[in-house]
């Protein structure tokens, strides 16, 4: 694993284990803050330092232009939502803008039945996409990178994967836009925001859903993982509160188990099996250097491309982390089956635009 990686995740410290029903998050937290300055995604679509809009009038559903205007990088999450222009699209990788620059962006459509400008430029939903969604994309991300140097995703998978989360909450929206099961779902969601606080030196979070692993993301400085906090909260719980509730899931208050050594060991378990995962490196499309990590069989055409045990992702600039994520991948509940057959029928149309 390359050195500046492993470095942050063996110093990583451990904070007490935070509950909420079916959810347990461990706040991680940082031996030392980054050096790297940077304005994260939110700050600077605020100020308009950065804006972003089509590639062009007509559009083009798989890549956006962003314009960064101010003299400062800006770091772009993977998974991270913008809402308006034609569609909606959330980011298919963690990028740290250069300074004063224009760059095309690799994105993932998350409406699929919207094709029109509501507005000319984009603007920050408040959403990164739901964890599991976004673990299937970073897989189907790495192994478009791995076969043709691209950043795309499994755009088909993508439109899956929000049908399913619009049919396991019994929600419907006119665009089968992700957005609206966030809206949905704002009353429990509120209640994750009191309970899992960021706490201080927080640099990142490890998410445990039904008393297992399922996630881990971090950055290089506190106060930008204070911008984020609440967004990638959401992004974990909202999928964890869903299940909870299926009459097939266990209906249950909390974890079976609220000992913070129990946690603790899992966590360290599961960076363990992080580290110890292949790695891959790929030019970023900023600053840095994107390295790709995946443990378990290797995707085929035959295979889900899912079916990888670990998948993770972490940008690197300067030998700082400026964000990493890596998640247990699982297979596609019964569900998602069904959710496939709920999709509207735009499936051709959009393809041929995506193509």
């Amino acid at each position: 694993m390359e050195k500046a990686v492993k470095a942050r995740l063996d110093a990583i410290q451990f904070a007490e284990p935070q509950f909420f029903k079916n959810i347990a998050i461990i706040p991680l937290i940082a031996s030392s803050d980054g050096t790297l300055k940077y304005q994260t995604l939110g700050e600077a679509l605020a100020t308009q330092n950065v804006l972003i809009n089509e590639v062009s009038n007509a559009g083009s559903v798989p890549e956006l232009m962003v314009v960064n205007r101010g003299k400062e990088s800006v770091l772009l999450i993977d998974g991270e939502e913008l809402a308006g222009a034609k569609q909606n699209r959330v980011l298919n990788t963690s990028i740290l803008l250069k300074e004063v620059c224009e760059t095309k962006i690799p994105v993932s459509c998350t409406e699929q039945g919207r094709w029109s400008y509501t507005s000319k430029f984009f603007s920050h939903s408040g959403n990164i996409m739901a964890h599991k969604s976004r673990s299937r994309k970073t897989s189907s991300v790495h192994s478009y990178l791995e076969s043709s140097g691209s950043y795309r995703s499994d755009q088909g998978e993508v439109w899956a994967n929000i049908a399913e989360l619009h049919f396991k909450s019994s929600t419907n929206s006119p665009t089968s836009a992700m957005s609206d099961v966030y809206k949905a779902r704002d009353e429990d969601l509120r209640k994750c925001d009191e309970i899992f606080k960021p706490v201080a030196n927080q640099i990142g979070l490890l998410v445990f859903i039904g008393g297992k692993p399922s996630g881990v993301d971090l950055v290089s400085r506190v106060a930008a993982y204070g911008k984020l906090h609440q967004n990638l909260v959401r992004s974990y719980a909202l999928e964890a509160l869903i299940e909870s509730g299926l009459p097939s899931q266990p209906s249950t208050e909390g974890p079976q188990s609220t000992d913070p050594a129990q946690f603790t060991a899992q966590a360290r378990q599961f960076l363990d099996e992080i580290t110890a995962a292949e790695e891959h490196q790929f030019p970023s499309i900023g600053h840095g250097t994107d390295y790709r990590y995946r443990s378990g069989p290797t995707p085929s055409r035959s295979t889900p491309q899912h079916i990888s045990t670990i998948c993770g992702t972490a940008l690197v600039h300067e030998n700082e982390v400026i964000h990493a994520a890596f998640f247990r991948l699982e297979e596609p509940s019964a569900a998602t089956a069904q959710g496939i057959a709920n999709v509207p029928p735009y499936r051709s149309r959009w393809r041929r635009l995506f193509q």
